[in-house]
């Protein structure tokens, strides 16, 4: 596979991160205040937001991993500036998540819905602070950047037979010239890795590393087993066994291709920031929403997504392209799929072939090509829920 040229122009931060959008994300801390946030949204070109269920009655890790992945998606270089949201009484408030991402000089600023008075005096604040916060963005410079500063997430959903086959290999051909380029390539859904663990454990940098590899296996499987169910009932799914997967290891060995030939250099918590370079894993279960959500909030600039079976999932933040695993999809699905890997199973294009056209899709799309995802607006969070509600 020939090493195309690796540079693309994107948004230098004040804390030298390097972002591929400009954003100003309207954030909201609780359930409470999501509908308003989007209503600024509304109101304010070139502000983003997301709905979800979160930040109260929280406590403990669930509440810490709640807290991370708000700060994560705030701290992401593709935001230029936040305004965060808050009802005013409830457990992760706004102005501590305003107040950690000042420290990384990110612009920010607090309403709270109860502070103002109410609903509307609260979307009339938060518009006008947004719509001074959108010019101020717009004044910011693409500048030449190299793919070492970037941060790239692998996902497969909706898998099907040709997902270890074709778009997954594909992938993990990108995922190794991300790394040879000096970049950070993560891994994620620990829920369907397993059954191929060894494979990676074999690929760690340290004993230590393999044997967190078995640990967080084990973890995700006591899950399960401590509620009293069996993850094979629901993974593979339906979509999958009607696209020709059979068992979770089968579907895992297919979806550990997304990770190429790399040495593992760590294993990382959900929506925690990579320490280092290389091929990473992060801690995620299988669901595609939340898994992407975790790799957005722990850094991730752009987003890899196979799919066989077809689906129309996007991030507010990180771009999203997604990748088909066989022909017939893509010709179907054309306004949600971006890439066509069919062709590997085809015989037509090598894995090698599909592999440089999804690496010059992302430098093309970290200089502001849109994705299909991103042009239909398909703005989905949802954090992994680790505790219950109190």
């Amino acid at each position: 596979m020939s090493t195309p040229n690796a540079s693309f122009y994107g948004y230098r931060r004040i804390d030298g991160q390097v972002g591929i959008r400009n954003h100003v994300l309207i954030l909201p801390t609780i359930t409470c205040a999501t509908q308003a946030a989007k209503q600024i949204t509304e109101l304010v070109h070139g502000t983003v937001s997301f709905i979800h269920q979160h930040g109260c009655a929280q406590v403990g890790e669930d509440y810490e991993q709640t807290f991370r992945t708000y700060y994560g998606m705030g701290a992401n270089p593709n935001v230029y500036g936040v305004v965060v949201l808050g009802l005013g009484c409830e457990t992760h408030q706004a102005r501590s998540v305003a107040e950690e991402l000042s420290k990384i000089g990110k612009p920010v600023e607090v309403v709270s819905i109860q502070d103002e008075g109410g609903t509307l005096d609260a979307i009339a604040k938060g518009a006008k602070i947004a719509a001074k916060m959108v010019q101020e963005a717009s004044t910011q410079r693409r500048v030449p950047c190299e793919i070492n500063e970037l941060i790239v997430g692998t996902e497969c959903g909706g898998s099907d037979a040709c997902s270890g086959l074709s778009a997954n290999p594909a992938v993990g051909r990108v995922s190794d010239l991300i790394v040879e380029h000096g970049g950070t390539a993560i891994l994620a859904e620990t829920t369907e890795l397993i059954g191929a663990e060894h494979l990676l454990a074999k690929r760690a940098v340290s004993k230590q590393v393999s044997d967190k590899v078995y640990e967080i296996i084990k973890n995700m499987e006591n899950r399960a087993i401590n509620v009293g169910v069996d993850i094979r009932t629901g993974n593979p799914s339906p979509g999958n066994k009607r696209g020709g997967l059979t068992t979770l290891e089968e579907k895992s060995l297919g979806a550990a291709n997304k990770a190429g030939t790399s040495a593992l250099q760590e294993i990382i918590g959900y929506a925690e920031k990579p320490n280092k370079k290389g091929l990473v894993w992060m801690d995620t279960p299988g669901h595609d929403i939340e898994q992407l959500t975790g790799m957005t909030a722990g850094g991730a600039q752009l987003v890899l997504f196979t799919t066989g079976r077809g689906t129309p999932t996007g991030s507010p933040i990180a771009p999203t392209i997604k990748i088909s695993t066989n022909t017939t999809l893509f010709e179907k699905m054309t306004d949600n799929i971006d890439l066509n890997a069919g062709k590997i199973i085809e015989g037509t294009e090598s894995i090698d072939d599909v592999g440089e056209r999804i690496f010059q899709e992302i430098l093309d799309v970290c200089s502001g090509k849109l994705t299909k995802a991103e042009i239909l607006k398909q703005y989905d969070f949802g954090i992994w829920r680790i505790g219950p509600t109190f």
